[in-house]
């Protein structure tokens, strides 16, 4: 009982039913979509990092572990941009952690789709660590007609086969530097964010979500002009969320007028 209201708890939250499979059969099922393509997509994506850690003096095995401990494409280049300039270690701490405020609203999005009674927390850390801009809009499209117990399993092999493919890729990259252009290493990096609207295009049902949609492309440039860098990525989903929104509301009493 919370000030006089009585919380009913989700029934879906505390089902374990895994439905006609196992664990290892969610698992390897989430390995095996994410090699369809989305693994290949981020994977591409990240060549350019290994190059730059190259460029920046480091060897191959820092680069990937680069991959698998930051797990953000965009930080990991102001990263190795940032040691390769003779940044200070906490303005790099500091600029890392902003780069990657952006991923809190997806975590807070994603986290209540993928927990039961029996998660526990480190178990829901390791699966905030693998929270990615790929693996978060693919898990969003993904998951929903999923039993609930199976949803961390899928998750996870999920997320490991990008893992695994982003690896390799970094790896490649390191070993390439010599032969890859920087501006086709720079395209290569944009193919995640191309992937990622086509991604919520494809999962858009409502018209809130393409209201969205369009007031994140519109408003993209002035807030990238005006808010802070590290934080325009969180300020511009909560501009164009809440503009949606305010849409949303006046279509709908509008509606109701009519």
């Amino acid at each position: 009982m919370t000030d006089g209201l009585a919380i009913a708890p989700d029934p879906d939250a505390e089902s374990l039913d895994l439905g006609d499979r196992t664990v290892a059969n969610w698992f390897w099922d989430g390995m095996r979509q994410a090699s369809t393509g989305p693994m290949l997509i981020v994977a591409l994506s990240l060549i350019g990092v290994g190059g730059m850690a190259r460029d920046a003096g480091f060897s191959i095995d820092i680069a990937v572990a680069s991959t698998l401990l930051i797990w953000a494409g965009p930080a990991q280049l102001l990263f190795f941009s940032a040691v390769a300039a003779k940044t200070s270690w906490a303005a790099i701490g500091v600029t890392i952690s902003l780069s990657s405020v952006r991923f809190v609203p997806m975590c807070v999005a994603l986290l209540p789709m993928l927990r039961t009674k029996r998660t526990g927390l480190f178990t829901q850390l390791l699966a905030v660590h693998c929270i990615a801009v790929t693996v978060w809009a693919e898990s969003m499209r993904r998951l929903p007609p999923i039993p609930r117990a199976g949803r961390l399993p899928f998750f996870f092999g999920f997320a490991t086969m990008c893992f695994v493919g982003t690896s390799i890729s970094t790896a490649v990259g390191h070993a390439l530097i010599g032969e890859l252009s920087r501006p086709f290493a720079a395209g290569l990096l944009f193919l995640t964010p191309i992937y990622f609207v086509s991604t919520l295009l494809r999962a858009s049902r409502q018209p809130i979500d393409w209201l969205a949609l369009v007031f994140g492309l519109a408003f993209a440039p002035v807030v990238q002009m005006l808010a802070p860098d590290g934080i325009d990525f969180l300020v511009l989903g909560v501009v164009a969320g809440t503009a949606a929104f305010l849409a949303q509301k006046f279509i709908d009493r509008r509606g109701e007028r009519l």
